[in-house]
């Protein structure tokens, strides 16, 4: 390990207070209860993290609909065949509620041949049989619903596993229909997804269909504080010179139980020889002992002397890789922690995969999805006796000397970068924010620290068995539109990740030394919301710009100070303790104040820890060399501001101000009228 450069980026620790795993009388964990509550509802979005229970919720609130609420159908719908395992027969009322989940055989298309005529045909099977529940993939129902047209399903439930799969470009044909149905009406539609943000770039839906969708959200944070073993989840990036399959071993530790992805054949990290480094991993681990007759395992006795099982599942003859991916699903194993060690795949082995002893998810080679990142960690996130600590790793190339590569390596950089930002996001308590208000005072449930809730100062609270923070800020702009309240209260991390994900503000807060924080966060991220959500007014735009803005440079200041005092850094209220000594080390926390932190600092305080200083500097050199100056864009934003400076003030922003964000405003508004001049003139 000492060979690499490690970037702790996140290490979150949890109470382990085990309420996410406790059932009610019903059988029902907590995040099931939430969901089950709203089964009333015509249109339902589920977003909570992979192995939270969504497709047992689903199954409570699917029977409810079939029993109680008139439909004739309820049709699951999974991105692919492996996860139609998550929805076999669960006998439920063993544990209190009134029906079993059954899917008939030969309904589970997932693992059944279909009728004569295929897959689709069955399909028509279904809807003119007298059972009610079919299991299928998105691909066979996109085509059943291309054959039999969407009035077919009239009075069914239609069920989307993986709802972050659909998107509403035209072009993606499941977002079409599932466009259709609510249009048509006539359908109920459960949609889950154990991704924060919807689609990366691509909305899932039409913004006029998404308002029709209740949404349940259950939170990272409510999940693993819930758990029972699970106490620690660490998130870290490695760079590596050379081949990723010499450094690999320093980051490879044999008696973690390891799921490691390596990079597609078609990327930079790759050799170009999938089997081969395969091959390489394996020799790295120990010598070979052959292949288990029954499993197709690869057996691996290391130098201590133990025989590792290793299944790879990067060899794609099939009848190998049948075998192997049997021999992983086999529901007699489930609990058998020693059925395997390590598992080995390519585009495998990801969402859906349900292996509860995995404590190490290893991946090599940048993902350009955050959603499939999100997926991967969520592999090692399941809750396990005995499993106390679980770890992501990304491993990635340090830029190279050659030009070419050295652009390409500082983007892949810059990206994990974005996803280290919000992964911290997504995995700290939920931030209420509301503006300091003399008749403010506190609210039940929350806990304000030593000395309690202070009229005369803005506070904090936290409630530890919700997960979430209520946050006073002076002078917060509040949003006043249904829309903007609910991007507010359910979508600031997807304002995040389009704010991390943006090149140019990375690159500039992290390595433009004359950057003023203002222009990121309040140009800059002004942007993205404009852009984002046209529909809101002004004011309704700046709120959400706000809120999102506290958000992130709150979960950066409580890091920072975490990583100052670590010797609180190991209990679970650690995250909490950060946020309040971030507060008690300003005199007052308002919105101006969080505005002039650089948001992405503490990324680059951590990475000049643990990067090479050379590639460093090839980093910066190449960012430098393409800085881009004002856009007239920006200059309006910054005139706008300059407006409002004036409104506040009393007087125009000054350009030779020792105020580097006054400096800044004035030199929007001199660009500007240097451009009107220039038109003049032209």
């Amino acid at each position: 390990m000492s060979d690499l450069k490690s970037v702790p980026s996140v290490s979150v620790t949890y109470a382990r207070n085990g309420s996410s795993t406790r059932p009610n009388e019903l059988g029902m964990r907590p995040m099931q209860e939430k969901a089950f509550e709203k089964r009333g509802e015509q249109y339902l979005l589920i977003k909570s993290p992979p192995a939270s229970g969504k497709s047992r919720a689903l199954m409570f609130i699917a029977l409810d609909k079939l029993h109680n609420q008139d439909l004739r159908k309820a049709i699951i719908v999974v991105p692919e065949k492996s996860i139609g395992s998550s929805f076999a027969d669960e006998p439920l009322s063993k544990f209190g509620f009134w029906a079993d989940w059954t899917v008939t055989p030969k309904w589970n298309l997932c693992n059944a041949p279909g009728e004569d005529g295929g897959k689709v045909s069955s399909v028509q099977s279904f809807l003119d049989s007298d059972d009610r529940v079919l299991v299928c993939t998105h691909a066979t129902f996109r085509f059943a619903v291309d054959r039999f047209g969407i009035a077919a399903f009239d009075d069914c439930l239609i069920a989307v596993d993986e709802f972050h799969h659909v998107s509403a470009n035209p072009d993606n044909k499941l977002g079409a229909h599932l466009a259709a149905f609510i249009a048509r009406d006539k359908v109920h539609i459960v949609a889950m997804t154990g991704s924060y943000f919807r689609g990366d770039a691509e909305a899932v839906l039409m913004p006029e269909d998404e308002a029709k969708f209740e949404t349940v959200t259950y939170t990272y944070y409510e999940q693993l504080n819930g758990y029972r073993y699970l106490k620690k989840l660490d998130i870290g990036y490695y760079f590596y010179s050379g081949s990723y399959a010499d450094d690999i071993v320093k980051v490879l530790d044999s008696n973690e139980k390891t799921i490691v992805h390596i990079p597609s054949v078609n990327s930079r990290e790759s050799t170009k020889d999938k089997i081969k480094e395969v091959e390489h991993i394996i020799e790295a681990l120990g010598e070979w002992q052959g292949t288990d007759p029954a499993t197709g395992f690869q057996l691996v006795k290391t130098p201590e002397g133990r025989v590792l099982r290793i299944a790879d599942l990067v060899d794609d003859e099939p009848a190998k890789r049948d075998k192997v991916s049997a021999a992983l699903k086999d529901p007699a194993q489930k609990m058998n922690r020693d059925h395997v060690d390590i598992i080995i795949a390519l585009g495998m082995a990801k969402e859906g995969f349900d292996w509860i002893w995995c404590e190490h998810a290893l991946t090599v080679g940048y993902r350009s999805s955050l959603t499939e990142i999100v997926q991967i960690i969520g592999r090692a996130t399941r809750d396990a006796e005995g499993k106390t600590r679980a770890r992501f790793t990304n491993l990635i190339a340090e830029p190279d000397a050659s030009e070419e590569a050295v652009r390409e390596a500082v983007n892949d950089t810059l990206k994990a970068i974005a996803a280290s930002l919000l992964m911290e996001q997504v995995l700290t308590p939920r931030f209420n924010f509301t503006p300091k208000a003399k008749a403010a005072g506190p609210v039940e449930g929350f806990d304000y620290g030593e000395g309690g809730y202070d009229p005369n100062k803005c506070n904090i609270g936290f409630n530890e068995a919700q997960g979430q923070f209520q946050i006073e800020i002076n002078g917060l702009a509040q949003p006043k539109s249904k829309e903007a309240e609910r991007i507010v209260s359910q979508d600031l991390n997807e304002v995040i990740t389009a704010f991390v994900q943006d090149k140019t503000a990375v690159e500039r807060g992290m390595f433009d030394e004359e950057v003023v924080p203002e222009e990121l966060t309040q140009v800059r991220l002004g942007k993205i919301i404009r852009d984002k959500y046209p529909t809101l007014d002004a004011e309704d735009q700046e709120a959400v710009r706000q809120h999102a803005i506290a958000a992130l440079n709150l979960t950066q200041q409580a890091k920072a100070a975490i990583t100052e005092g670590s010797d609180e850094g190991s209990g679970s209220t650690a995250f909490v303790d950060g946020v309040r000594r971030f507060a008690m080390s300003v005199t007052e926390l308002d919105i101006d104040l969080i505005d002039r932190i650089n948001p992405f600092a503490e990324a680059y305080a951590i990475l000049s820890k643990t990067m090479d200083e050379n590639s460093l500097k090839q980093v910066a050199a190449v960012i430098n060399a393409r800085k881009v100056q004002l856009t007239p864009e920006e200059a309006r934003d910054l005139a706008r501001r300059a407006l409002k400076f004036k409104q506040e003030r009393g007087r125009l922003p000054d350009i030779t101000s020792a105020d580097p964000w006054e400096k800044r405003m004035a030199e929007g508004v001199a660009f500007l009228a240097r451009m009107k001049q220039e038109q003049k003139n032209g």
